[in-house]
Order: structure tokens, then C-alpha cells, then sequence
């Protein structure tokens, strides 16, 4: 039975905020107004076609399939159908001076992978969640899970097989759960990991992405390509269809697993190291310190922040969400050295030779101008999510 849940003077379905059918509503009313530049299409690598083996879409436990990774009881439907909220499989991309409909603290998704950068609003991607996307010749699924608010970019490539993911309408641990086309195993998006399927136990690759301010992307990256709201689907882009889900005194959405009590559920947190050693820094301490240094896998390591980017799960609309913050993770050495960092108003200066570092980990000023550090995979996520996965992780500071 849906429940009605209020926020402000409106009233909004739980189903709603569950990643529910609602969510697939054509809104023929809305409008998703573009540059005037038509949106560039990029080519895809062909996905195979469906394979003759036994779905685990439709039963995880069917005759011919291996013993899941997880018990199956824990994958529960989160409302829709099988692609009830639509991936985007031939997405459409605007070059950085053509976009106009984002402000500047809205937050986007940054990948970049052989010198291709791209954004990927997340004002398109909280409608979708899923973006089966082709960069520098690499194959991959951009994924974004409102309900564990957390961005993941996944490699579509099995062996010889190329993949192409849709929702499953079911969730793991509240996060979202992918099934891919061809042989319709299950995925969590969280890990990467096929958990049901003929697919069971293979762990796809995934390339570091975070999730950044328009406007810091955009100042680095004016030759980037941005994801069209040109999508195939009508949608109320910009708003946000969980207002009040970013509120960390409210519980988690169909979450029943128990919280890890040493922060509370929905708590912001950079979480890196999942499967080599696993580490979660708290966001608020973080925004506050501006950098924490430590040692990830037994490298010196180096997580910041910089103010400015909005959330986009507080308010009813996207732009007007509280700021949130913006972090990435890097290696901390540059040719043997280590290197150790303060923030500054726009950005981060090393102690050893005063360069100047953007948000992504490039050098802009001094000495080092043009020096990039190394980028280690991590997510921005609410605790809850981070500690179910990762359930032997330290906390910092």
C-alpha cells in the first residue's frame, strides 16, 4: 500500500521516492529546452543479443543456474518492473559551451577515460539511473542509485561478450540492482559483481568517477562532451522526484539489514577501498578539514573537498539543494615523493613545491603545472550503503 509522506505544502507518493512505476510516467507536459546546437551522437559498441540461458531476471534460483552470491530473499522488487525507470541506451551529448540548463552548483557525474572527458548531469541520471555509454573505445555503464546515493562507471566487457545493462526493478541492500541483456544475470551496481545468473561471481572492471559541480567541470574540461536531457523521454529533469531523502535523520528506503551504529544511517561519507582496504571518510569532517591524508592498500593517499556543489536530495528542485560538497581521491606521490596537501579558496596547494591543484587532481600552477596525480576509485555515498558492503571499514578522521 503506498504511503503518503509530506514535504512542504505537496504530497508525494513513497512509491515515488521508491523508485516506483510512477517513475516511468510519460509527463507529456514537461519540456527539456536544449542548446541550440543539435546533440552529438557518439558511437556505440554493439552489445550482443540475448543468449539461450535460463533468466535470472525472472527467477534467481531457476533449474541451470549457479547458487547466487547472495540470498536471494535480499533481492527485493523496489516497485517497477524490468526497465519500468528507462536507462538511456543511445545517449545524445552537448559540447561544454553549448549547455544552458545547468547552474553552476549542480552536480554531475565526471568520468574521463583515454583523454575522453564527459559529464553526466545528475538531474538526467536520478530519472534514469543507468547510461550505456561508449568512451574512447570502452564500452561502459554509467550508473547512478538515488536511494544509496552513489555513482558508479562500470566496463560492459565479459571476455569476447559486450554487455548492455537495464534496471531490474529490484533492489540489494537498498541500492540498485542491473540485469544485463544478454544473459539476464543480476548486478549490483554497488560492487560491480554479477550476484544471480549464468553470470554469478564475474566482477566487471570500473573506472573512478565523481560526482562534481557544474561549474568546476566545466572550467576544466571546456573541451568535454555533457549528456543531452535529449533522452527519448519526457521527464521533469531538474527536479528531484526524492525531496527530503537527503535528510539524515530519516531512514534509508526498504533498507533491513542493521546500521552499523558508529555513524548514523544516512550520513555523507567518501568510501574507497572497497575490496583491498576498505575506508570511509566522513563528508562533514572533511568539507570542515578541506583534506585528509592517509594510507590506502599501504600508498599514501589523499582525499579533499571544495564547497559548492548542490545535492540532489534535499529540495524539490536540484539547483536550490544545500551544498554538499565536491571530493576526489588520489595518490599522494609525484616521481617518489610525497606529496602533502592544504586547501586554498579554489583549490589545493602542495607543501613541497606551492603548486596549485584543481578539484581532479591537476596540477594548474607552478612548478608541477600540468602534473596529474593518480585517481583512486571511490564513491560518495550515505553510510548505511557503505558499511553493508564494506562492514570492516575504518572511519575517518
Amino acid at each position: 500500500m503506498p504511503v503518503r509522506i509530506r514535504h512542504g505544502l505537496a504530497v508525494t507518493l513513497a512509491v515515488l521516492v521508491g523508485c516506483s512505476t510512477d517513475r516511468s510516467f510519460d509527463r507529456s507536459s514537461q519540456t527539456s529546452p536544449e542548446a541550440t546546437t543539435a546533440p552529438v551522437t557518439v558511437a556505440q559498441r554493439p552489445a550482443g543479443p540475448r543468449e539461450d540461458v535460463p533468466s535470472a531476471l525472472e527467477n534467481p534460483t531457476a533449474d541451470g543456474l549457479p547458487t547466487p552470491l547472495v540470498d536471494p530473499v535480499e533481492i527485493i522488487s523496489g516497485g517497477p518492473p524490468p526497465d519500468g525507470i528507462p536507462p538511456i541506451d543511445e545517449p545524445r551529448f552537448l559540447p561544454t559551451d553549448e549547455v544552458s540548463f545547468l547552474a553552476d552548483d549542480e552536480p554531475v557525474l565526471a568520468l574521463e577515460i583515454g583523454g575522453e572527458a564527459r559529464a553526466y548531469p545528475v538531474q538526467v541520471l536520478i530519472w534514469h539511473e543507468i547510461v550505456n555509454d561508449t568512451v574512447a573505445g570502452v564500452p561502459v555503464s554509467v550508473t547512478y542509485c538515488p536511494l544509496c546515493n552513489t555513482a558508479v562507471a562500470i566496463d560492459r566487457r565479459v571476455g569476447e561478450r559486450v554487455l548492455s545493462f537495464g534496471t531490474s526493478g529490484s533492489l540489494y541492500r537498498s541500492a540498485l540492482v542491473m540485469y544485463d541483456r544478454q544473459t539476464e544475470s543480476l548486478w549490483s551496481h554497488f560492487t560491480g559483481r554479477a550476484i544471480a545468473g549464468v553470470l554469478t561471481g564475474t566482477e566487471l572492471d570500473t573506472h573512478p568517477v565523481a560526482t562534481v559541480s557544474w561549474a568546476d567541470w566545466r572550467d576544466a574540461h571546456p573541451d568535454g562532451l555533457v549528456l543531452s536531457r535529449d533522452t527519448g523521454h519526457d521527464r521533469d529533469y531538474g527536479t528531484n522526484p526524492y525531496p527530503g531523502y537527503d535528510d539524515v535523520d530519516t531512514p534509508p528506503f526498504l533498507f533491513d539489514g542493521e546500521v552499523d551504529g558508529r555513524l548514523a544511517a544516512k550520513t555523507r561519507v567518501v568510501g574507497t577501498g572497497l575490496d583491498t582496504g576498505p575506508t570511509a571518510i566522513r563528508l562533514d569532517a572533511l568539507l570542515d578539514q578541506g583534506v585528509v591524508a592517509f594510507d590506502l592498500d599501504g600508498q599514501p593517499t589523499v582525499v579533499w573537498a571544495l564547497p559548492g556543489t548542490a545535492s540532489a536530495l534535499d529540495a524539490g528542485e536540484i539547483v536550490e539543494g544545500r551544498d554538499v560538497g565536491a571530493t576526489g581521491v588520489f595518490r599522494a606521490t609525484h616521481d617518489g615523493r610525497v606529496l602533502t596537501f592544504d586547501r586554498v579558496d579554489d583549490g589545493f596547494v602542495d607543501g613541497q613545491t606551492a603548486s596549485r591543484w584543481d578539484l581532479f587532481g591537476t596540477a594548474v600552477d607552478g612548478p608541477l603545472a600540468g602534473t596529474r596525480l593518480e585517481p583512486v576509485e571511490h564513491v560518495d555515498t550515505f553510510w548505511f550503503a557503505w558499511a553493508a558492503f564494506a562492514p570492516d571499514t575504518d572511519v575517518l578522521p
